[in-house]
């Protein structure tokens, strides 16, 4: 049984395949095309992974080969390794934004890259990058370009959510390719905080977190669309620290993209509102960054978890989401 054992793990190390859910992965995304699942995760170039059943993974060539010349020049430092992607299918093409910033400071950048075709086999394959959408700046936005996410309204109008520390998640209405704001950047609202007020001024950071950021630790917001509500979710306390992560999923809802979002309790998530969906427990350290999708008629929640069997070592990890009376999100061990 154990040579068995050991004959399966060569066999995924040799072909870039992952068991089922062992991938090691952080802030994935996930599209599908015909019949196969497409992961996109913060990584050299944009990391992506393949499956036909969310169980085997495929390692897949990077998004980027090289460093994008204009992240290199607008976030000094930058040597290629993007974070926290979105994937989604708008205008008959693919849309990846991406994450180009450098770590505890707003020095950041939104950029968008767009492909006909997720399938690396098809002869129409090639991602075409259009840069910057929406950059931050230390001392002139108290906001962080980071953490993209695209809703399309029911009349086709797009908008993108972002944000992580200081003043919180932001949203703003976008043109109509998707390519830059729509809106006056130097008031750009915020939907989600854990300030009680705007005029709170952001905890102190702990940890070894860098005072830039200030201690508001919320981020990762993403948008779905169930019923007749808009659901935010987002991520709250600390990701990135093994086996010290501390990072919780929260939700809140409206019916409507730009707010406000209520939690449970009916507080708004945009003056520390926020229904805890799932946090750690024995098996994970923390759990966050989450991106939720219907296939095939079933609605997944997809994030990453610090495994606490593994050292804190983060993992991806797929639940199906079911809702309650109240049309409230549950999720199922």
């Amino acid at each position: 049984m154990k040579q068995t054992v050991s004959i399966l793990v060569a066999l995924f190390l040799i072909t870039g395949i992952a068991a089922a859910q062992s991938i090691s992965v952080h802030d994935p995304v996930m599209a599908k095309q015909n019949d196969t699942y497409y992961l996109f995760c913060t990584g050299w170039g944009i990391s992506v992974w393949s499956s036909k059943d969310m169980k085997e993974w495929k390692r897949e060539k990077p998004v980027f080969a090289e460093a994008p010349e204009w992240a290199k020049e607008a976030v000094k430092g930058f040597r290629g390794h993007i974070w926290a992607p979105d994937i989604a299918f708008f205008n008959n093409k693919y849309y990846l934004y991406y994450s180009v910033s450098s770590f505890g400071k707003n020095t950041s950048c939104i950029g968008l890259a767009t492909n006909v075709t997720l399938d690396p086999n098809d002869p129409d394959f090639k991602w075409v990058d259009h840069g910057k959408v929406i950059q931050s700046f230390p001392g002139k936005t108290n906001w962080n370009a980071i953490d993209p996410n695209l809703i399309v309204a029911e009349d086709g109008t797009p908008y993108l959510s972002w944000g992580s520390f200081w003043d919180g998640l932001k949203l703003v209405k976008m043109n109509e390719d998707a390519t830059a704001s729509a809106e006056d950047m130097s008031m750009v609202p915020t939907i989600a905080s854990r300030k009680s007020s705007s005029s709170e001024t952001n905890p102190p950071a702990i940890d070894d977190n860098p005072k830039d950021a200030g201690g508001n630790a919320i981020e990762a917001p993403f948008i779905f669309k169930k019923g007749n509500y808009y659901y935010l979710f987002a991520s709250i306390d600390y990701c990135c620290k093994g086996v010290n992560s501390t990072y919780k999923m929260i939700v809140g809802r409206s019916k409507s993209i730009p707010g406000p979002y209520l939690d449970k309790d009916g507080k708004d998530m945009a003056k520390g509102g926020g229904t805890i969906l799932l946090k750690g427990d024995e098996n994970w350290h923390g759990v966050g960054h989450n991106s939720t999708y219907t296939f095939n008629g079933k609605d997944y929640l997809i994030f990453h978890g610090y495994d606490a069997h593994e050292n804190g070592r983060p993992k991806l990890i797929i639940k199906e989401l079911q809702w309650d009376a109240d049309g409230w999100p549950v999720v199922q061990n």
